[in-house]
């Protein structure tokens, strides 16, 4: 219930009944559009609360929800993520913050269709240590998000983090996923994604990311 300032269901308690419905809807429309992976959102710490005295009756729902949704999924052959959000910046009450707490959860799940959506602008803001993060946690990883920091633009905007650098880190530790940008553009989409073509073109590729020599 967005108006009521709900951002996702899993981890709050007594949203049990609604987090089941809204995973059957959204299998539902993930099966529609052929997409294999759902982002199981943690949720919010209830308004009113302390999150130190509620953390743990949060854990327990979150858990008993995931592995439910890992039944579920498994039936439709899909993934479910779950992507820590920064509480430093975007969301102070957000529930899951780190993706050490992640794999923390993901461990007690025990569940191999459940991965970890590592936000790299989340993850920088939280605990930085990128590269380190990215190697430690890499067999969990099932979607990788970019985004500069601190503005949440483009990757080659003014900010914290070099992409180049990341994306051969990527590739060296044989990530064949997606990367999903999930930032604002400062203009327009199209404008917004000269970063990409400059990116192809210092690594010898053609836009579309196709070699020269194949084409």
């Amino acid at each position: 219930d967005p108006e009521a300032g709900e951002l996702g269901l899993a981890a709050v308690p007594g949203r049990q009944a609604a987090f089941r419905q809204g995973l059957e809807a959204a299998v539902r429309y993930a099966r529609a559009v052929g997409c294999p992976r759902i982002h199981v959102m943690a949720g919010r710490v209830p308004l009113g609360t302390d999150r130190a005295a509620v953390a743990g009756e949060m854990e327990t729902t979150f858990i008993e929800n995931l592995r439910y949704a890992a039944d579920l999924l498994s039936q439709e052959d899909m993934i479910g993520l779950l992507e820590p959000i920064n509480n430093r910046i975007t969301d102070p009450r957000y529930y899951l913050n780190t993706p050490h707490q992640a794999a923390a959860i993901l461990e007690k799940v025990g569940r191999p269709n459940l991965k970890l959506q590592l936000d790299l602008f989340h993850c920088q803001i939280m605990d930085g240590n990128l590269s380190q993060n990215l190697e430690t946690y890499f067999p969990l990883i099932g979607h990788i998000q970019i985004a500069q920091v601190p503005g949440r633009h483009e990757p080659d905007s003014p900010g914290e983090l070099n992409f180049p650098y990341i994306f051969e880190l990527l590739e060296s530790l044989g990530y064949t996923g997606y990367v999903g940008c999930e930032y604002a553009p400062k203009g327009d989409t199209l404008e917004g994604l000269g970063w990409l073509r400059s990116y192809w073109e210092s690594r010898g590729l053609q836009h579309g990311g196709t070699s020269k020599e194949a084409k």
